[in-house]
């Protein structure tokens, strides 16, 4: 079952709190989150790494909500980040910024001092034109910027090909075969002082080997940059830890460290990781309401108040996320498409659903709490939705849902001639 969410009595709660509770108090659709669920997630990375030196960096994108930020840095976590703005919502939630490190291929000047400012771990680093720019804005604020080199290992993760990064037909990091010149560039700058080297090879990773082939490859070459004289105090192997939303076979994190750690038990680099999804897709859920049933000759659909604005990863990806209802009832079962309000053809939250439903009943998308909100947008002059998290057997707001104010906050008209 979904890591968040348990049936008593036929009803869906999220912790102790019944789903319908919340979308009676709260209105639909919103995002739910267990900010248990997110510990126990952050704490199973801890307990796999044991005695491993690490630094466990949140990759922010997955899910930027402040209050899923402020549980992760009460635990010391670190933090992924790819922009300006998500290094300010780790500051403003806590997050201490010497453990954060800057992903991301176009990074800006103001970005780059942003960051060096207050001090952050490091820059990961993806061209020579980056590198360039880093060491002329580190020059100006006579600073020294710490630099790991994104390096793409050319390694199949045989996932999604949007979700795909360590290919050499990928957009991200700097080619293998070119790296250790990058390297040998970079250690001549005088205000680039390299730390690291980092790979992140893509997201919904579900087997062992792509992680053991890619890390190879990067001891390989930190070994070859030693005796170049180029020491590194730290190996990055990004994230990418697939979760389960069907039928995936998917790796527990003890399985995944179980391969990789004997491979840095004779070494001293500092291991850095960088999980998403795998921290909190499954710690949270997408409540919606259905508005109408209606058929024709050759389907049945599902007409949901959430849409491909709230939830893009369906559209986007062809991703599949688990629906059920909240509360089973004896409505007799269909086969649906849940499909949203926007004017689109590729509106669908899930085709051929085997629902019992009526109008008026709630679902829930389960897989939820990963690439959900942080994707949403105001397509169709839609207000984006509310974010709940429960804690300590209480739901609390944590983001308010948005009105038709906050949808034309700094518009104005032409002046009136």
């Amino acid at each position: 079952m979904h890591s968040a969410t348990q049936r008593n009595n036929g009803d869906l709660f999220i912790d102790q709190v019944a789903l319908s509770t919340i979308a009676k108090q709260f209105g639909t659709p919103c995002y739910v989150y267990s900010k248990k669920a997110i510990e126990q997630n952050f704490i199973a990375y801890k307990n796999a790494l044991s005695d491993q030196p690490h630094l466990i960096c949140y990759a922010v994108k997955s899910n930027s909500n402040i209050a899923v930020l402020q549980t992760l840095a009460a635990l010391g976590a670190g933090f992924d980040i790819v922009s300006v703005g998500e290094l300010e919502r780790v500051l403003l939630a806590g997050g201490n910024p010497a453990n954060v490190v800057f992903s991301g291929l176009a990074k800006t000047s103001f970005e780059m001092r942003r960051a060096l400012q207050v001090g952050i771990h490091c820059f990961n680093v993806e061209s020579e034109s980056e590198l360039a720019l880093l060491n002329e804005t580190a020059a100006e604020l006579s600073l020294q910027a710490p630099v790991s080199m994104r390096v793409n290992p050319d390694v199949d993760a045989n996932t999604h090909p949007y979700i795909s990064t360590g290919l050499k037909e990928d957009k991200f990091g700097i080619a293998f075969d070119t790296a250790i010149d990058v390297y040998k560039q970079a250690s001549q700058m005088s205000n680039i002082n390299l730390i690291g080297i980092d790979c992140h090879i893509g997201s919904q990773l579900t087997e062992i080997q792509p992680f053991v082939d890619a890390t190879e490859r990067l001891l390989v070459m930190v070994d070859q940059l030693s005796e170049l004289g180029i020491q590194l105090n730290h190996i990055d192997i990004g994230g990418g830890l697939g979760v389960r939303y069907h039928d995936e076979q998917v790796l527990t994190v003890d399985a995944l460290m179980k391969e990789l750690l004997p491979l840095f038990s004779e070494r001293s680099e500092l291991l850095v990781l960088e999980p998403g999804r795998s921290m909190t897709a499954n710690a949270g859920i997408l409540l919606t309401q259905v508005q109408y049933l209606k058929s024709n000759d050759h389907k049945n659909f599902a007409v949901v108040d959430a849409a491909m604005n709230d939830m893009l990863r369906p559209s986007l990806y062809g991703a599949w996320m688990d629906i059920q209802p909240i509360t089973t009832n004896n409505t007799p079962e269909r086969q649906y498409d849940v499909v949203g309000p926007v004017c689109e053809s590729g509106d669908f939250l899930g085709k051929d659903r085997k629902l019992s439903i009526a109008e008026g009943d709630y679902l829930c998308l389960f897989g939820a709490g990963a690439y959900g909100f942080v994707m949403s947008s105001n397509y169709n002059s839609r207000p984006r939705v509310a974010e709940i998290m429960v804690a300590d057997n209480e739901a609390h707001v944590v983001r308010a849902r948005e009105n038709f104010e906050d949808l034309i906050k700094g518009e104005q008209g032409l002046p009136v001639k």
